[in-house]
């Protein structure tokens, strides 16, 4: 894995894919109680590899686990988190046709206390799975427990403000970075969604209508942020999504990177960010003058949401326009977002989903060179 300025892979993907069908299966089973937690794991142990194979077979220096072992991107925090329950966001999907879709969110019901890792043991088996790529770990940002909830995302008798919140939540990643440095784990993506949700104009006022300042907000995420990461090793690479929603092909907010681009792209405490641009709603690329020379750019041009292919061509010309702002040498290519943010998926096959994979390998090694 590359150190300094550049991105560690120049052919990147943001974590999650689409589970398979004995896969969701099993899910389904285990929830019933028709099949036990060993019986379950074998499944999910059994597919992961299957997807490592894959990765690697096309040509990724990295591997994640898919996140297969987890029903969202958050979930896993849920469980390992006392403390920690859903109810309703205040939020919803949404798709170019105007379909809405409701979804959980966290909520703190007491003082949050961390009973158990949250992904070593996913680690652990992502690292003794692989043979070439470098295993990436995914994990959310600490503003995922507060803003899809905000004043009502915690109970008055476990926190009296979001900052009290915030501050045990960064110790829960803290503590979580710890564990995972010490079994060897060098590569963490943090996946963050409310903070380029605070740059559009129509959330920036649903926010302050509900009796929060949007700046203030983003300046505690990323506080949070950088505390979570906050005595990580000198060597271990840390990512920070920026996802403006992913859910069975549906998106959360729109508009560019402008309204957060010089505190989120200069302040967070992190080496790589990966950035969606994959539509339209994403802005154009001129945000990208306020990313700082220390941090690498990967660029989400592929999109997760549809099966449509994209041309290699468009994709060139995209990188070129971006090369004209930042240094070639510092950016990569990504698909924008995972292909399961949750385990129902986005509406793709898994050939669709492999075509856009490998398309992405073809692009960065002819670009780069790398992957070789």
């Amino acid at each position: 894995m590359s150190t300094g300025r550049k991105p560690p892979f120049r052919a990147e993907h943001v974590g999650s894919l689409l589970r398979p069908p004995e896969l969701r299966q099993a899910f389904r089973q285990f929830s019933s109680g028709q099949i036990d937690a060993p019986a379950f794991t074998a499944i999910q142990d059994a597919a992961i590899a299957q997807a490592v194979q894959m990765q690697e077979a096309i040509g990724f220096g990295l591997a994640t686990d898919g996140e297969f072992r987890r029903a969202s991107y958050w979930s896993p925090v849920i469980d390992a988190v006392e403390g920690l329950t859903v109810r309703p966001a205040n939020f919803s999907f949404r798709d170019a046709s105007g379909e809405t879709l409701g979804f959980i969110a966290p909520y703190a019901d007491g003082k949050l206390q961390r009973r158990r890792s949250i992904a070593t043991t996913d680690y652990a088996f992502l690292a003794k799975t692989v043979r070439r790529a470098i295993p990436k770990i995914t994990l959310p940002t600490p503003s995922t427990f507060h803003f899809w909830r905000g004043p009502d995302a915690y109970d008055r008798s476990a926190y009296s403000d979001v900052v009290e919140l915030l501050d045990d939540v960064a110790a829960i990643f803290r503590a979580e970075l710890a564990e995972l440095a010490a079994l060897g784990c060098r590569y963490v993506q943090f996946d963050e969604v409310a903070l380029i949700m605070l740059a559009d104009p129509d959330i920036r006022r649903t926010v302050t209508e509900r009796g929060e300042d949007p700046d203030r907000l983003a300046g505690l995420y990323i506080e949070a942020i950088n505390a979570a990461v906050a005595g990580r090793p000198a060597d271990m690479r840390v990512g920070l999504h920026m996802c403006r929603g992913n859910f069975r092909g549906k998106f959360l907010s729109a508009g560019g990177y402008e309204a957060i681009a010089e505190r989120v792209f200069g302040e967070t405490a992190i080496d790589i960010l990966f950035l969606e641009y994959d539509s339209e709603r994403a802005g154009a690329f001129g945000a990208l003058k306020y990313v700082p020379r220390e941090k690498g750019v990967v660029l989400g041009l592929v999109s997760s949401k549809t099966p449509a292919l994209e041309s290699k061509a468009d994709i060139h010309g995209r990188i070129d326009e971006t090369a004209r702002i930042m240094p070639l040498d510092r950016l990569a290519l990504s698909p924008q977002c995972g292909f399961a943010s949750a385990a129902s998926g986005n509406p793709l096959s898994p050939a669709d989903q492999k075509a856009k994979l490998r398309l992405v390998v073809e692009v960065a090694r002819e670009t780069w060179g790398e992957p070789k």
